[in-house]
């Protein structure tokens, strides 16, 4: 994750410029003040022109989510401060598909996950480069956790009142793959038996969501682990049977794919991050 505080001049476009098809977003700021900018890396392209029109009014504090390869105009006072946040959209559990809608509007500051994160991510952006590398790291990935909390809500709001565009067949696998995490067996060949489909339609499917299967049931059970390791009631279970509860047969497979996912090992994870996690939701 990458985190610095910017200062645009009025009508400036960050990361690059607009798609040249449709207008843009114009995010209007209503007042001067500071604002945070959460860039998803890995974006779906396409919005309609009717998303496009919209201007989306800002107030100091709020989060706004913005797609890095469709950048909105930006129309701000004279004085005001962004602090701009980069994360793969792998990171932030969204699927492709997912990216037009969480940026559809910003997250209020007076938000349940807003009056937490909004002082959170301000302080993070001031401290991390001139914290000590571990700190700095575990308070990166406490903020990309709880990012990753925020997107899911927040889309899950955006959703509220408009018709489900998602294949009813996708959702449905998808509810397979979690309620099976636990199969060490859970395979391509028998999630497409359970649904009456072949191994390469099942795959289509999954390549129109940006991902593989494959990869998707990796990074579910990477994320339950991830999750169980922050959690009281799970202190004194084992690494290795924590790994083993959702999916994982190989201790050593595990730690290496969580090391490569999360850029520290499982018992880091548990020993910093997940303390310091327990901290900030305290």
């Amino acid at each position: 994750m990458d985190a610095a505080p910017a200062r645009l001049p009025r009508e400036r476009r960050p990361h690059g410029q607009p798609d040249p098809v449709g207008r843009p977003p114009r995010l209007i700021a209503r007042d001067s003040g500071e604002y945070l900018f959460v860039g998803v890396r890995g974006g779906s392209g396409a919005r309609s022109s009717q998303e496009c029109s919209a201007d989306v009014r800002l107030g100091p504090g709020d989060i706004c989510f913005y797609d890095v390869h469709r950048p909105s105009l930006l129309d701000f006072p004279e004085h005001f401060r962004l602090k701009v946040f980069l994360l793969p959209r792998e990171l932030l559990r969204l699927a492709r598909s997912d990216v037009p809608r969480v940026t559809n509007a910003p997250v209020a500051p007076t938000s349940r996950l807003g009056t937490l994160l909004s002082p959170f991510l301000s302080e993070l952006a001031d401290t991390t480069a001139v914290s000590p590398s571990r700190v700095g790291e575990m308070l990166a990935w406490n903020a990309v956790n709880l990012l990753a909390t925020l997107a899911t809500e927040h889309l899950a709001e955006q959703a509220q009142g408009e018709p489900d565009t998602r294949a009813p067949l996708v959702s449905d696998i998808l509810e397979f793959i979690d309620r099976q995490l636990s199969d060490a067996d859970l395979s391509p060949d028998r999630i497409a038996r359970a649904h009456h489909i072949s191994v390469r339609y099942l795959h289509k499917l999954f390549k129109d969501e940006g991902t593989t299967v494959g990869r998707l049931i990796q990074h579910r059970r990477l994320e339950e682990c991830r999750r169980a390791l922050t959690l009281r009631s799970w202190e004194n279970v084992t690494i290795a049977a924590v790994a083993h509860r959702w999916g994982f047969q190989s201790p050593t497979h595990f730690s290496r794919v969580f090391r490569a996912a999360y850029g520290m090992s499982p018992r880091e994870w548990r020993d910093t991050a997940g303390r310091g996690s327990r901290a900030v939701r305290g």
